[in-house]
């Protein structure tokens, strides 16, 4: 995935008022891996944020200690450690009340899958079932393969970076054996089909108004809409239309929860530039309107040269 990550000192502001912030990893080109890892306390303020945001990266987080609520898209999850949590690029989260918030903190894009591309398809899974409560026994060996991956990436010895990777693989097969309804990753050599599906859902996990329609999609893959049609039934059962207009309501979910913006707006964000049209739609996926799941909706469901790491994420500065 291009454009995953930007050099230091570029803004995350949201690009106008009403729009969520979406945080990039920066990394100082050309040392830097488009991975991270630290405690809450040194990947940065960031990684406590109390306002609702997306990513652009993949974050796993193992929580050890602090009380308080995580927010993540439309669930809300309960602080009682030891927990895993998963959330993928495009996802809304923040931290509510949080305090004493202590654990791991792992930060990496797509790219840095590229020894385990099927692990993409794994880490998709947790979308039903993104907050896991641990046991002492999986709590134990969580705690041990994050310690293995933060002193490879704090000490940078030769060798590193395949060793991160692989260790990053066995984090998120060990993730995908809990009780969380995963999806397998694809077979090496998987036919052209599956790979045009796992393109499809790439693109609708960007979230972006310019590929909220099949033919779009399809265009964006360089297929025809009926091949794509036939890819993406045959790898998940379901028709390209029928995911769009769960991707497409998903999204206005998102933005009715966690923005102010008004219903016309929300229906130009996810494509609609008729309002009327898109309350028709929202009510027929939701059996709701848009103003009445906003009222009772479902809210309760800079770096060094040579240096390969990360410091932080900073806060985006506020819009002008």
């Amino acid at each position: 995935m291009r454009g995953t990550t930007v050099l230091p000192g570029t803004p995350c502001t949201a690009p106008e008022e009403g729009v969520l912030p979406m945080h990039r990893l920066e990394v100082p080109m050309p040392n830097a891996l488009p991975f991270a890892i630290g405690s809450f306390d040194t990947i940065g303020p960031m990684s406590r944020a109390d306002f609702p945001h997306r990513h652009t990266f993949y974050e796993i987080v193992h929580v050890t200690a602090g009380t308080g609520t995580h927010v993540l898209d439309l669930a809300r999850w309960e602080l009682a450690p030891p927990h895993l949590c998963v959330i993928a690029p495009g996802q809304v989260h923040h931290w509510e009340d949080a305090v004493g918030l202590d654990g791991t903190v792992v930060l990496f894009t797509e790219d840095f899958l590229l020894d385990h591309p099927g692990d993409r398809e794994v880490l998709r899974g947790f979308a039903e079932r993104p907050w896991l409560t641990l046991d002492d026994h999986e709590h134990d060996r969580v705690a041990r393969l994050t310690a293995d991956l933060h002193d490879e990436y704090r000490r940078g010895a030769e060798g590193f970076q395949s060793v991160l990777r692989a260790l990053l693989h066995v984090l998120v097969v060990r993730a995908a054996r809990l009780p969380v309804p995963a999806v397998a990753p694809a077979a090496p050599g998987a036919t052209r089909p599956a790979a045009v599906a796992d393109a499809f859902a790439r693109l609708l996990a960007r979230s972006d108004p310019g590929l909220w329609s099949v033919r779009a999609c399809a265009d964006r893959i360089g297929v025809t809409a009926g091949y794509l049609t036939e890819a993406v039934k045959t790898a998940t059962g379901r028709t390209p239309g029928q995911l769009v207009r769960e991707a497409r309501t998903h999204e206005a979910k998102r933005l009715l929860t966690h923005t102010g913006l008004t219903v016309r707006q929300v229906a130009a964000r996810v494509g609609f530039a008729d309002p009327a049209y898109f309350c028709r739609f929202f009510r027929r996926e939701t059996g709701l309107s848009p103003g009445a799941f906003r009222r009772g909706g479902e809210a309760d469901g800079g770096g060094i040269h040579h240096d390969h790491r990360i410091a932080s994420i900073a806060r985006p500065e506020p819009a002008a």
